[in-house]
């Protein structure tokens, strides 16, 4: 068992069904996803129409985005562990509908730095909502193999988003990928206002007062476990957004493949994908830290290699492709157990928890992954050196949340 105490039976999910559940859970999320790589393709255009010339400055237009998911998830935490999971969730989606339909007609790029924060503000409450959500009705392994699903299906955004973006190109012009955002989360959101019931208990609710709030976000901080294994989630996801604002120039640029572009970024999404529902099928037998730790190792190493040949020079783009999909899948085994191994100590303020890790996550992640990507100097060598920094710094600090002992089955104590 990998938490004795944790492993509870999952509850009933209401008037939802497991699948229904899970599936839901994981179209909320991939909101945010889609967000941020349906526009992929059309960054130059974007930059281009409202003047923007350098193409490391179109990055911003992804930062900007991350930066208000991050910060919007501190607000809508505590305000979900007060007012239950359904209400915020709907206002968030109102920002989010409403800020992609106003980034359509855009006059400059400043106003659209500002819709984009706007809008990622309010995805802040599909991530919050859905994280909370799962910790109400799931514990232990079975959160774990649910945010794996969750994960997986989450993952098909990537890998089609891209290429959903082009096609829009094809037929029209950027301002239809914003609007193509708004329909979908109505979309979503109609479906979870019909379908979602309320999971968390009203005996369960905390006062929203500054003390209480406070309290909550003191639980993460100073839960040695959760707080080193958030950290480290942070550095894994600011490897991914360092990915993400550079893909196009890397597979344009670097490699000259721009028209294989949305295939080879869902091909890397689809790795994850795929690693993510085999964690759901190993980590009951296995378990989360034994997954996880022998993928971040592993992580660490192949980026190791990637950093070496590609300050080598010896970098053709099926050697990358090779070590970069190694990567990749790996990532799929450490994402969903780190933040279930974070979330399992802190049922009890699910809300703010979710909301503090997904801050810390996403703002800290999405900025290191801008570091990333602004330092993208025609090479993959600026990529392969964050991957690895990541890989290295993250298993530093699981070093530091297991007292040193890695693979072991049963929390210790904290």
């Amino acid at each position: 068992m990998e938490n004795p105490v944790a492993e509870e039976a999952a509850k009933p999910a209401h008037s939802l069904g497991r699948a229904e559940f899970i599936a839901l859970a994981a179209a909320l999320m991939a909101l945010n996803a889609l967000a941020i790589d349906i526009m992929l393709p059309a960054l130059q255009q974007i930059g281009a129409a409202l003047g923007v010339h350098d193409e490391n400055s179109r990055q911003y237009i992804v930062t900007a985005y991350v930066v208000g998911l991050g910060g919007g998830q501190l607000v809508f935490g505590p305000i979900s562990d007060r007012f239950g999971r359904r209400a915020p969730l709907f206002l968030g989606l109102a920002l989010y509908i409403g800020a992609g339909l106003a980034a359509a007609y855009a006059p400059s790029f400043e106003t659209m730095l500002v819709l984009r924060l706007v809008q990622g503000i309010g995805a802040a409450t599909t991530r919050v909502i859905a994280i909370s959500a799962i910790r109400d009705v799931f514990g232990g392994r079975q959160m774990a193999e649910v945010l794996s699903l969750v994960m997986m299906v989450f993952m098909v955004i990537p890998v089609i988003a891209p290429s959903i973006g082009q096609l829009i190109m094809m037929f029209g012009d950027w301002p239809e990928i914003f609007l193509a955002t708004a329909v979908l989360a109505l979309v979503f959101g109609t479906w979870a206002a019909i379908r979602l019931p309320e999971t968390l208990a009203p005996e369960n609710r905390r006062p929203l007062t500054f003390a209480s709030v406070t309290q909550g976000f003191g639980y993460v901080l100073t839960n040695r476990v959760a707080l080193c294994y958030t950290l480290a989630t942070t550095c894994i996801f600011g490897a991914l957004f360092g990915f993400i604002s550079s893909a196009q120039q890397i597979y344009t640029d670097a490699f000259d493949m721009a028209d294989w572009f949305p295939i080879l970024f869902a091909i890397g999404a689809g790795l994850m994908a795929v690693s993510s529902f085999t964690n759901s099928r190993l980590v009951g037998r296995i378990g989360m830290r034994r997954l996880s730790h022998g993928a971040l190792i592993g992580f660490t190493l192949v980026n190791l290699v990637w950093l070496t040949m590609a300050y080598l020079g010896i970098m053709p783009f099926a050697l990358f492709f090779i070590l970069f999909s190694l990567a990749m899948f790996q990532f799929g085994w450490v994402g969903a157990n780190f933040n279930s191994i974070a979330m399992e100590p802190l049922g009890h303020v699910a809300g703010t928890a979710a909301a503090t890790q997904g801050f810390i996550t996403t703002l800290g992640g999405g900025l290191f992954g801008a570091l990333i990507g602004q330092a993208f100097d025609g090479s993959t060598v600026p990529l392969a050196a964050g991957y690895f920094l990541a890989g290295l710094c993250g298993l530093i600090l699981v070093l530091i949340g297991e007292r040193g002992r890695l693979f072991q089955p049963i929390n210790p104590p904290v």
